[in-house]
């Protein structure tokens, strides 16, 4: 392998230069997900495949095969925390990017290794010589990918176990072997001895880690192939960009130098590159990289608040507004930080720029009162610590006082009192906390929106009183307006209350009505607001969220409220067939299955339930024929209210999502008894088919079936008539007759692909003795074009076995336009075939490898053939 010049970059070229690559070679570039994952399992987004995960597990479809991207990344918080680690070492940081290629179902390892060598070598120019790789211990596959098609040396070829090698995404699920493609360094960072010597990756430091998701693991830990095996790589930027760009750490590169630099102009202290001891420089790369982090989580909708990812944000912030005073640092640091970190960002991430005074302006606020609560919290900590000078604890109590009356975090308490040899008192603070959980728990009230936005609804309930619900039994009424309120700034939406409406509230899973309300006015001008969406306000006070399309809704007016009937009636069906889905789940699979969460929308429903196992195709079709014999008797739906004692006495089962008071709503559905309170079908057949569509993990013990009802089940029985259809026609067979018809076909296509293969063989054997008759001295060395790969190596051995023949090399350019080299040799030859084209491969471009009697190679440059060839013809006749 040749050395190469490497290509010095920036980070905006660089994010460029890996996403054109794969967009040529026909992944889609799909833009970076927001920070804030959809995934619950995690709190931020932890890596590239984190917005993929969907496609990977078989929760959806992935619209596209072939997918780039570099993603935003955070790690801070939960399972994957990086924070303490940031400043103390060279590479920990809390935000980062990852660039990732994925592959969903498309190629495997024998693209995805090859295109990673060429876009580190050709592209971005390191030196194949100084590159190490890493494999599982079984993974043969990709090992032989690696040295006979890339040509890497087996002596830098490393098999490491589970804990570096094998990629899992959780208990069970998509699991699989990983390759790390790792760069020496250097004798300066570290002694020789390849990635197995150095764990830290001080010398041989890891940069891309190519995921082979090829198995599913089971509970009990088996683990079966795979049908469509995947691909997800994951390569981290900024520890990418500190080798183009020649430094010694990340903070060095053009990401963060720039914010170390304003962090030391306003300080007043310097930076030492390199020193890790240093507390200055130390806290310079805090502010550092605290401001970056925080810039990005802001942009993407992370606020600083006492729970979740805004505590974790907050955490970052105080700890970088800490050092900072502790540096006697008077001025406020985030403005500043902020805004040099919108000026790095902003180029590749635009909404970043987009939102500048408002990320500046949340953490200046932040900062401000942060320095107030550090001022503060640390007068009654030096005080608490002054007054139990001897001890080497400090209660629990004084901590939760600091942590709950003035905002001081337990970590920075942990941290003051430890520089000063004094543990706190974990087990007294989680004692006041638990008790402080307890209070709020018993007093908690909605905090969903702002104080302000609160006084309105509750005067208006003051005023007059919550919403009379007759959406039970009536789909249009007159209704008085009580108010209008404007909606949320730029929705160009209003709120309006109405004294009664049959507008269902969205609760219990059930979405809100949608709608009209409207009125004509005594000038004969009509007044018409559509009502998109309905909601809960205050407990009982629906909120109809709505746009005004003709003239104006104003308070005292009396309107028609009308829901959008043929939506309801969708939403019933959907919302009994739930409750029958619900008793049928629970008839097949056992008493075991309880619900964790549903949503019923007009269009299909989601039912999350409790079950240790994947549902079997066997039992989904038993739980189908169940509720379809519920919905063929045609019972009637009964509903009725009565006490929660009551309804438990006759069975009724709690839905997941509505709050029970001491009157309840009962439903009867078939064989189903509930409570729930939403709206349904007069009788079990006004459901229609109940026909399941997906099903599916979403966590430990938990499955989730999705399913449709009524138009919506008749339209996919059509749709799968039409399929069925117009595949017999294909196979010329009569769909009753589908199954043996495609099988007829297959066996056909494989009948003809041996006659292919005995037609190849025969092909190759005369050809083989073709080429043989030009043996000179037993060496046979042709070019022989428009071969894939595998036919030219078939060819090569064939004509190795001819009579007198020894050393062959066959080359030539395929019918994709790249370069084939394979060399065979027979057992006493006294040479390998790799050596055979060890320069020939060179010549045009590329680079291969093998081991014994067969090598294969491959290159790019079809007009370096002719060198090739001589080449080969002086290694073989040697």
């Amino acid at each position: 392998m040749s050395s190469t010049e490497l290509r010095t970059m920036s980070a905006d070229q660089l994010r460029d230069s890996f996403r054109d690559f794969f967009a040529a070679k026909d992944h889609t570039v799909v833009p970076s997900a927001s920070l804030i994952p959809h995934d619950p399992t995690v709190l931020f987004t932890v890596a590239g495949m984190v917005p993929f995960k969907p496609y990977f597990v078989g929760d959806e479809t992935a619209p596209y095969d072939r997918a780039v991207s570099s993603q935003k990344c955070a790690r801070a918080g939960g399972k994957h925390n990086d924070l303490d680690d940031v400043g103390r070492t060279k590479r920990h940081l809390v935000f980062f990017e990852m660039l990732g290629n994925f592959s969903f179902g498309d190629y495997f390892k024998e693209s995805a290794i090859p295109w990673s060598w060429e876009l580190v070598t050709d592209v971005w120019g390191f030196d194949g010589d100084r590159l190490w790789i890493t494999v599982h211990e079984s993974d043969d596959e990709a090992e032989q990918i690696w040295h006979e098609q890339v040509g890497v040396p087996m002596e830098r070829i490393q098999r490491l176990g589970d804990e570096d090698n094998f990629w899992q995404m959780g208990d069970t699920g998509p699991c699989g072997p990983c390759s790390e493609i790792h760069i020496d360094r250097g004798p300066e960072f570290g002694p020789d001895g390849g990635p197995l010597g150095d764990p830290a990756g001080d010398r041989f430091m890891e940069f891309w880690n190519l995921v082979f998701m090829q198995y599913d693991q089971a509970p009990d830990g088996t683990r079966t192939p795979l049908p469509r095996p995947s691909i997800d790589t994951g390569a981290g930027l900024e520890r990418i960009l500190t080798l183009l760009q020649g430094v010694d750490a990340v903070w060095e590169t053009d990401l963060l130098q720039p914010l170390l630099d304003t962090a030391c102009s306003l300080t007043g202290r310097s930076y030492r590159p390199g020193d890790y001891d240093d507390r200055d420089s130390f806290a310079m790369r805090v502010l550092a990289e605290h401001a970056r982090s925080a810039t990005m989580l802001v942009s993407d909708g992370v606020f600083p608040s006492n729970e979740g990812r805004g505590y974790v944000l907050r955490r970052i912030l105080r700890r970088a507004v800490r050092y900072a005073y502790l540096l006697g640092t008077e001025q406020l640091v985030l403005p500043r930080l902020t805004e040099t970190a919108i000026d790095v960002m902003g180029d590749a991430y635009p909404e970043v720029a987009k939102n500048r005074d408002f990320i500046t302006g949340v953490l200046t606020k932040e900062e401000e009162r942060f320095r107030h609560t550090l001022k503060t919290g640390l007068g009654i900590l030096d005080a608490a610590m002054a007054d139990r000078a001897d001890a080497s604890t400090l209660d629990g109590t004084t901590a939760f006082v600091l942590h709950d009356t003035y905002g001081f975090p337990l970590e920075l308490t942990q941290e003051i009192a430890g520089e000063r040899d004094v543990q706190v008192d974990i087990e007294g603070f989680g004692a006041e906390m638990t008790a402080q959980r307890d209070r709020a728990k018993a007093a908690r009230k909605d905090t969903a929106v702002d104080d302000s936005r609160l006084e309105l609804y509750r005067e208006i309930v003051e005023q007059f009183g919550v919403t009379e619900f007759v959406g039970y039994v009536s789909d249009e009424i007159e209704a008085r307006v009580l108010a209008v309120l404007d909606g949320p700034e730029g929705e160009g939406t209003v709120e309006i209350f109405l004294d009664r409406t049959p507008f269902y509230a969205e609760s219990g899973g059930q979405v809100g009505d949608t709608g009209t309300v409207s009125f004509v006015t005594e000038g004969g001008a009509e007044c018409v607001a559509e009502v998109l969406d309905t909601t809960f306000a205050l407990p009982n006070l629906r909120r109809h969220t709505a746009r005004v399309t003709a003239g104006a809704i104003n308070a005292g007016a009396t309107v028609r409220a009308a829901i959008d009937v043929e939506r309801r009636a969708a939403i019933r069906r959907n919302h009994t067939g739930t409750h029958v889905l619900h008793w049928a789940l629970r008839a097949v699979l056992g008493e075991h299955v309880k619900q964790a969460g549903s949503s019923v929308g007009p269009d299909r429903l989601r039912f999350d339930f409790s079950h240790y196992a994947a549902v079997t195709d066997d039992e989904i079709e038993q739980i189908e024929t169940l509720a379809n014999q519920e919905t063929l008797a045609n019972e009637p739906v009964r509903t009725f209210e009565t006490t929660k004692e009551e309804a438990e006495r006759l069975g009724a089962i709690a839905f997941f999502g509505d709050k029970y008071g001491d009157m309840v709503r009962v439903l009867e559905a078939g064989s189903s008894i509930e409570l729930c309170g939403g709206t349904h079908v007069r009788a079990t057949g006004d459901i229609g088919t109940i026909k399941i569509v997906s099903e599916a993990s979403i966590g430990s013990n938990l499955r989730r079936v999705e399913a449709i009802t009524g138009q919506a089940s008749f339209d996919l029985l059509q749709r799968d008539e039409r399929l069925i259809g117009q595949v017999a026609k294909l196979v010329g067979a009569q769909p009753d007759d589908l199954v043996d018809g495609v099988q007829r076909k297959l066996d056909e296509i494989k009948a003809l692909q041996d006659e292919v293969k005995v037609f190849r063989a025969q092909l190759a054997g005369a050809r083989a003795g073709e080429l043989a008759a030009n043996a000179v001295d037993g060496v046979v060395v042709e070019r022989v074009d428009d071969l894939a790969p595998g036919d030219l190596r078939d060819l090569t051995i064939a004509v190795r076995q001819q009579p007198d023949v020894s050393r062959v090399v066959l080359v030539g350019v395929t019918p994709t336009g790249g370069v084939s080299l394979v060399a065979a040799v027979s057992s006493d030859a006294g040479v390998e075939a790799a050596a055979l084209l060890r320069d020939a491969a060179k010549a045009v471009g590329g680079g291969g490898g093998g081991k014994g009697d067969i090598a294969t190679a491959g290159g790019k440059d079809a007009g370096g053939v002719d060198e090739a060839l001589r080449l080969a013809r002086e290694a073989a006749s040697a």
